[in-house]
């Protein structure tokens, strides 16, 4: 039986989470078409891509706009065939407090990425419910469910792409369509994003609390892109954070307010000139990889509890009732 590659989309694939992506579905042997719009870095991670065994189209696209993302697809199926997994990862972000935001900026983060997701899973739907089949990865964050302070464009869309994402899963299974759609809601990750995104900071931006290479973000990915779970919890940091903002909104609003400004900077000065990426990609060489490595988690044990979770509940659940069972067991016999 001859095996067919499968055929993946990745947005947001030159930097971050989508070229760590990207080299996780490489090694699977995947054909991936690569959409982000630096054409330097798409060529890098296209390399990339093809070294680990892979096949890979670069394209250059700006997810906000429609027109775009819909040419990306269509030419992705051209060249590589009917996609079978699409990963909306995409995003842009500010750090800064909303009366220092201007209103052309603030809708710049929403199109991306919010509305960025929407034009993806669009894209993705019309060729995937014909065939009745495919996946739909939101790489979403657990600011869908607890925002922070300086970030409110960014958290906006993400409760956003929580809302699109629940509605779409619904007509879906109206349908009894079997496209499925999942959610990743990552921690923080140790991404370039904190070198280009715009602030009005005076320090450097960092992820704040725990955080994690983009490698653990990238097995996630894979992982949910074939086990059709509805969503999936990525590491402890976020399964906390969720758990806190259902139980204890209040008390979680006081501590970020305590706590969330200065924990999102170091105490290194932004230097003049410092390039941003909300309009214009920033030129150069970034990797997957952020400024903090040494600080970064390589692994997660929350992550790995989240995927196998339905091996080690049922165990649990029946030491808990073994003693009972066993003596109900022997006044049986």
């Amino acid at each position: 039986m001859v095996h067919t590659p499968e055929v993946v989309v990745i947005t947001g694939a030159n930097a971050g989470i989508g070229r760590a992506a990207a080299r996780a579905f490489a090694q699977r042997g995947a054909h991936v078409a690569l959409l982000a719009r630096d054409e330097q870095r798409l060529e890098e991670t296209r390399r990339e891509v093809e070294q680990r065994g892979g096949k890979a189209i670069a394209i250059p696209t700006d997810v906000a706009d429609a027109a775009q993302v819909e040419a990306a697809a269509d030419r992705t199926e051209q060249e590589l065939g009917p996609i079978d997994i699409w990963v909306n990862n995409a995003m842009t972000t500010i750090l800064a407090p909303l009366d220092q935001i201007s209103p052309a900026d603030y809708k710049r983060v929403t199109d991306v990425t919010y509305h960025g997701f929407v034009w993806g899973t669009m894209a993705a739907l019309k060729r995937m419910r014909p065939r009745n089949r495919g996946t739909v990865v939101q790489v979403s964050s657990a600011l869908a469910y607890r925002s922070i302070p300086l970030q409110s464009p960014y958290c906006g869309a993400k409760h956003a792409i929580k809302g699109f994402t629940d509605s779409v899963r619904t007509e879906l299974l109206h349908d009894k369509s079997k496209v499925h759609i999942t959610s990743l809601e990552m921690p923080g990750i140790n991404t370039p994003q904190f070198e280009w995104c715009k602030t009005t900071l005076s320090c450097h931006p960092k992820p704040m609390g725990r955080y994690f290479q983009p490698e653990v973000a990238a097995r996630a990915i894979v992982w949910a892109a074939h086990a059709r779970r509805r969503e999936v919890h990525v590491g402890s940091p976020s399964m906390l954070t969720i758990i806190a903002a259902k139980l204890a909104p209040g008390l979680f609003d006081r501590y970020l307010a305590l706590t969330g400004i200065k924990g999102q900077q170091t105490n290194e000065p932004i230097p003049d000139g410092r390039p941003a990426n909300l309009w214009q990609p920033v030129p150069g060489s970034y990797e997957a990889h952020g400024s903090f490595d040494e600080e970064a988690h390589k692994h997660s044990i929350g992550l790995w509890f989240s995927m196998y979770r339905n091996c080690y509940l049922p165990a649990a659940s029946g030491l808990a009732t073994w003693p009972a069972g066993g003596k109900g067991s022997e006044a049986g016999d």
